[in-house]
């Protein structure tokens, strides 16, 4: 468990097995875990829940919107809220040329569920 088990997670993750696999693996982690399998999810919960610390994001996304696409509008909402891209196409993510991108790890598919963590915490240290 991690010592600040009050540290909220929301991963937007379309592909049900990998977003089971995160969701299961930062629970044991001791973070309370927000699950979106989309864009439209990832919105209703960013309006509505106001504790959210970290957000862990697919780039490619169903319905033509991307992780960057959600992460843009969320960080003006929330300027604390921290960002981990995750992608099988790492690359295409850069291409977008957003100032997130600069800043947001970015994981290249598949990972190690160690090298997310460390991630996780580097940021909300």
């Amino acid at each position: 468990m991690s010592e600040d088990a009050q540290d909220v997670v929301l991963i937007v993750e379309d592909d049900p097995s990998i977003l089971m696999v995160l969701s299961a693996y930062l629970s044991s982690e001791g973070y309370r875990v927000l699950q979106a399998e989309n864009g439209e999810q990832a919105f209703e919960i960013l309006a509505t829940k106001p504790n959210l610390d970290l957000m862990v994001t697919d780039f490619r996304l169903p319905g033509g919107i991307s992780g960057v696409d959600i992460a843009e509008p969320a960080i003006k909402l929330r300027p604390d809220l921290k960002v981990i891209f995750i992608s099988g196409y790492p690359a295409e993510i850069l291409e977008t040329d957003s100032p997130i991108t600069r800043k947001a790890p970015i994981l290249a598919k598949p990972f190690d569920l160690d090298t997310l963590q460390e991630q996780i915490q580097r940021l909300l240290s």
